[in-house]
This record gives C-alpha cells, structure tokens and sequence, in this order.
C-alpha cells in the first residue's frame, strides 16, 4: 500500500468516525427526525460517506469512536464547517440553532457559553465571513 493510499484511507476513516459522532448527537433522544435526516444526508455527501457507509454508520454508530478534535483550532473549523451547512439552506429554521448547539457540545465546546458561541458562529456565516475570520472572531469574543 502506497504512503498516498494510507493517508487517503486515514482521512476517510476520520471522516466516518465524525459522521458517526454526529449521528450518535442526533440519536441523543432515540430518533432522527426528518429535519436532522436531511442534514445527515447532506453532510455525508460533503464528508463524502457513500450511500452504503451511511446506512452502515446509521445502524451501528456507537462502534465508531468519539474523536472531537483536540485543539481548539480544530474545534473552530469544524464548527464553521457545520454553521455553513446548517445555514445553508436554512432547511432546519429556528431548529438549526438548537441541533448546532448539541454538534458544538459534541465537538469538545462547553456548554456554558455553547448558545452564545453557536449564536455567533450563525451571525458570523449568515454575513459571509471566510474561515480565517471566523476562527478570529470565535477566538477574540473568548478573550
């Protein structure tokens, strides 16, 4: 196996894990409403999980590990990743902000501030900011 071969299968491994860690948050109350169906959809596309993988990571979610990102850099630029899905479209409505919420805990932030985080990393995707100034702007409100 080529060194190209296994970073691409480390990647792809990764990605699965973190579908499989949103999965588990959407699974927090027993069920995936069709709202957070949609979403899951629309993310593994992005995460580029095929259709057989996702109906695999859906009925044994918990065998994957939960891997938040370590650092808070990370942390941000999934989070960005998410707030721009999530608002895409705004297929969600007034629910994005309460599923963003349960991903953010789930990706390592505290649930002190997650509401006040979530509410700006929207605000901050809602105007168009590029990754960059999102992580600046994330990183300077916790100052």
């Amino acid at each position: 196996m080529s060194f190209l071969n296994l970073f691409d299968t480390g990647f792809k491994k990764r990605n699965q894990d973190h579908f499989a860690a949103i999965v588990r948050v959407a699974m927090s109350d027993g069920v995936i409403t069709e709202d957070e169906r949609a979403f899951l959809h629309r993310l593994a596309a992005r995460l580029d999980i095929t259709e057989e993988e996702y109906k695999k990571i859906l009925k044994d979610y918990k065998s994957h590990p939960i891997n938040p990102p370590t650092s808070y850099d990370l942390r941000l630029e999934r989070l960005y990743d998410l707030a721009r899905m999530v608002y895409a479209d705004d297929v969600l409505g007034e629910k994005q902000t309460a599923i963003l919420e349960r991903l953010g805990i789930g990706l390592g932030f505290s649930t002190g501030n997650i509401s006040y985080v979530v509410d700006k990393a929207l605000k901050l995707v809602h105007a168009g900011v590029d990754k960059e100034n999102f992580m600046d702007e994330i990183k300077h409100m916790n100052r």
